[in-house]
């Protein structure tokens, strides 16, 4: 089983090959292609690649399906005895990548 471990939006993912990926917003359109250029580890059965801090050539390589907005968080400010609060809200953007390939194999 080939995975690697890419770093995108400021955090660290497990992908393989087939698997969908939730990351932040990306600006690519729906259906275009996407290739991720932080791999910071590839493994292929027992051969293991790790970066640093990142494996050199290696990229995986992804299909935009979709961009959607998170489930709304409530942020509420509160101070006792002052009178005040702030309550506002969040949603986080995101895109869904389905992952084609890894490219770039673990030396031998």
């Amino acid at each position: 089983m080939v995975y690697a471990i890419v770093e995108c939006g400021g955090k660290q993912h497990r992908v393989q090959p087939g698997a969908r990926l939730v990351v932040e917003r990306l600006p690519q359109a729906e259906g275009e292609q996407v290739v991720l250029e932080r791999v910071l580890l590839i493994a292929d059965g027992e051969r293991v690649s790790v970066g640093a801090p990142t494996v050199p050539g290696a990229r995986v390589r992804a299909t935009v399906l979709s961009h959607g907005k998170a489930p709304k968080i409530t942020v509420l400010r509160y101070k006792r005895k002052v009178r005040y609060h702030k309550k506002t809200g969040h949603r986080q953007p995101y895109t869904t990548l389905a992952i084609e390939e890894i490219q770039g194999a673990a030396p031998a």
